[in-house]
This record gives C-alpha cells, structure tokens and sequence, in this order.
C-alpha cells in the first residue's frame, strides 16, 4: 500500500474550506490531476455518493470510481478508489490558529499486473507533488475568496 498525507493551512475559516472541498463536482477546478467527474449516483453531497473520475497524472490516465463512504459536515470527506488502483482517501478539517488546517491522506493499492507496491513506490513521489499542488490551488482559491468578501 503506498501512503501519501499532504496538508495546508489556509487563510480563510473552516466554513469557506469546506464549501470548496465539498463541492465533488467542482473539484477540477482545484485539483488539476482530475479531468472530469461524472456523478453514478442521484446523491451529490453526502455517503453514498458514487461518481467516476477521469483522472491524469503526468502520462497515466484512467477512470477512478470513487464512493463516499463517510461525510461529517465541515469536518471531514471519505472515500473508496473502486477502480484500477484502490484504496481510501481523506479530507479532514479543523479550526487553525491562522484559519483552516486541511489534512488529504490517500492509501493506494496499485494491481499486481502493474507493478503492485513497486509502483506504488515509483509513483508516490509524482502523486505527493500533484497533491501539494492541488491543495495549493485550494488555498489560493479559498484566500482569493476570502480576499474579496472584505475587498
């Protein structure tokens, strides 16, 4: 299983972070490594949520099926990878001194036939550059955000 744990701090309250982070179908706009998503269920918000993600980090591209498996409102968002690699992932949010502490744990399990923990290995280093970059794009968006509602 390969373990990547990227976090920010964030310049806006935890309110502002979380209306960005929880809202699935805007996620491209932050998250660079994701193309498009496409909702598999009813749901939008909340556990149960099913959605099938184009995904493209560097020349790899493939389609994550992703569910929902745990929503605590302003707080934190859980996730299956149901697809080609599997795992869990996390946003978790909590109240900072400057704002907003957001934590992004994702456990990969890469198939066999791939290269199983081998390239787990080789593709953590790319995925913990892609992560930091996408949290930095939140942070920019959150701070933006906060920037002009006191313009």
């Amino acid at each position: 299983m390969t373990r990547i744990v990227s976090r920010v701090i964030i310049r806006a309250a935890p309110a502002v972070v979380w209306q960005l982070a929880s809202n699935l179908a805007a996620q491209p706009e932050w998250m660079r490594d994701l193309v498009a998503v496409r909702f598999a269920s009813a749901q939008r918000s909340g556990p149960g949520v099913v959605m099938e993600c184009d995904t493209r980090i560097g020349p790899f591209r493939l389609t994550d099926r992703i569910v929902v498996s745990e929503w605590q409102e302003c707080r934190t968002i859980a996730i299956r990878h149901e697809g080609l690699v599997t795992g869990t992932g996390r946003f978790s949010i909590e109240p900072d001194l400057v704002g907003t502490r957001l934590t992004w744990i994702e456990e990969l399990r890469f198939p066999w036939w791939l290269g199983g923990s081998v390239a787990g290995a080789a593709a953590r280093p790319a995925l913990t550059a892609t992560f930091r970059r996408d949290l930095s794009r939140l942070r920019r968006l959150a701070e933006a955000g906060v920037q002009a509602a006191h313009g």
